[in-house]
């Protein structure tokens, strides 16, 4: 019974293998097949078809398209930026323009530089009167080297980490450095104006946030420069400085210093973001306020009464950080990291150092003695 057992199951095995081989010359001829029937080219009726579709356009192409105007109207664009190839010739030229004139950040890809450059001032000088200037720049990408292709998109992808003329990180001067600036230069005409208030518009993103006081520029090499690590450690960067001048201010100078946050407003701030936040702004429109409604707790913190009453009080109670009014035009409690006495000492002591003012600024100011700065003039 064992030996007929095994004949059988040899008998099965063999059958099941030579049906799998069966299998496989069907497929092999049935490929041999079509790559013998493989076209070779169009056939005479798609050759007729595909010229008539050609003749046919040409001759009626005016007809068929004279409902649309000439130029294109377009929308706002502000929101959007725009790579424009073979932007200094013919229709990409034409795109590239249009779209600069209707709000757009345009980038003109192209292989001659120069003459991209020729044209804009060209455009601007052709738009001056008519609107804000066009916002247009040049980058340099060669269709016909895949190389230049590569490097382009590794450029456009990289980032690129801009400076101020000052030196200083983009993100950083703009969100903390300057208004810091400003704010203790102008404490004098503060003071003799009391009550007074400094309101800095920051942003919850400050919470993502994070401040290397050794490294404010991004530049050492320790991270990585990022768009949404600029804007966040800068905003983050205003909250510290914000809380230590609440804190040196005496009472009776009648100063109240606070920072607000206007919540996700659909403004232009967008364009320096990572791709994939700039595309949320477009995806929800509907969670994203508008510049009027994020203005709202702006105006509510430079505005309201009680403002000056409660700044008093979290002085009082010796409270680490200063007044910080939400979206919703609350009070509410900055990040964990903004609470960190230490660190915003070290970002008070750094930003002193970088925008050039002695440590001791503030109280000489409130005495109503000179200071210098090593920007602009003698201050008195």
């Amino acid at each position: 019974m064992l030996t007929e057992a095994l004949k059988m199951e040899t008998t099965s095995s063999k059958s099941s293998s030579s049906s799998e081989e069966e299998k496989k010359k069907l497929l092999k001829k049935k490929t041999e097949t079509q790559t013998q029937t493989e076209k070779k080219a169009l056939g005479w009726m798609e050759w007729l078809r595909g010229w008539f579709y050609v003749v046919y356009e040409m001759l009626f192409q005016r007809i068929t398209a004279s409902h649309l105007q000439n130029p294109m109207p377009l929308p706002h664009l502000n929101e959007l930026t725009c790579i424009v190839t073979g932007s200094t010739s013919g229709i990409g030229r034409e795109i590239a323009r249009q779209l600069a004139e209707a709000g757009a950040h345009v980038v003109m890809a192209v292989r001659n530089t120069k003459a991209a450059h020729e044209l804009i001032q060209k455009w601007q000088s052709e738009w001056t009167g008519l609107g804000l200037p066009l916002n247009i720049e040049v980058m340099e990408l060669d269709l016909l080297c895949l190389d230049s292709v590569a490097r382009f998109a590794e450029a456009w992808n990289s980032q690129p980490q801009k400076f101020s003329k000052d030196g200083y990180e983009e993100h950083m001067q703009v969100n903390h450095l300057a208004p810091a600036l400003l704010s203790v230069l102008l404490l004098p005409s503060l003071v003799r104006g009391s009550p007074s208030r400094i309101v800095n518009v920051n942003s919850v993103m400050h919470y993502v946030g994070f401040v290397d006081t050794e490294d404010m520029n991004v530049n050492s090499g320790k991270r990585k420069f990022s768009s949404l690590l600029g804007y966040t450690s800068s905003k983050l960067a205003q909250v510290m400085f914000s809380s230590v001048l609440f804190k040196r201010l005496p009472a009776e100078a009648g100063v109240s210093v606070l920072c607000v946050s206007p919540g996700i407003v659909h403004t232009n701030v967008a364009r320096d973001l990572p791709k994939l936040v700039q595309a949320a702004y477009h995806l929800i429109p509907y969670f994203i306020f508008s510049p009027q409604e994020g203005a709202r707790s702006t105006l509510f913190a430079a505005t309201d009464p009680q403002i000056p009453e409660y700044c008093e009080l979290l002085k009082s109670d010796d409270w680490p950080v200063c007044a910080f009014i939400s979206h919703d035009c609350h009070p509410t409690n900055p990040s964990e990291e903004a609470h960190s006495t230490g660190t915003a000492h070290k970002v008070w002591e750094k930003t002193l150092e970088l925008i050039g003012l002695p440590s001791d600024a503030v109280e000489r100011l409130i005495e109503g003695e000179d200071i210098e700065c090593k920007y602009g003039t003698k201050q008195e």
